[in-house]
């Protein structure tokens, strides 16, 4: 391996490197997004079933039900593809070299 003290072959490895912490971001970034709106999607559904038994839900049983609904978006979110949201999002911001 030969050694340079060319300072454009450094020049061009930081940006590279900063090209794929932008990439990084940028992909957290849409996953993030399309757990949120997942989080969303899946509340709305819960307020389509009619709530049944005799006793009322506690405030605790509430607060644990969204913080379930908003864990499981997440993981949804972040396993493989997702819905494909986040890819979607993703290919869109390249191809238009957005930078958020």
């Amino acid at each position: 391996m030969k050694i340079t003290n060319d300072p454009t072959i450094l020049h061009k490895k930081m940006e590279g490197m900063k090209e794929r912490e932008d990439d990084e971001a940028l992909k957290q970034v849409c996953e993030d997004f399309e757990s949120i709106f997942l989080s969303i999607m899946f509340k709305e559904m819960q307020k389509t079933v009619p709530e049944s038994g005799f006793v009322e839900k506690s405030t605790g049983t509430k607060i644990f039900e969204d913080m379930y609904t908003e864990e499981i978006s997440k993981e949804i979110a972040n396993k493989d593809n997702g819905i494909g949201i986040a890819k979607m999002l993703y290919d869109q911001f390249k191809n238009e070299n957005i930078i958020l």
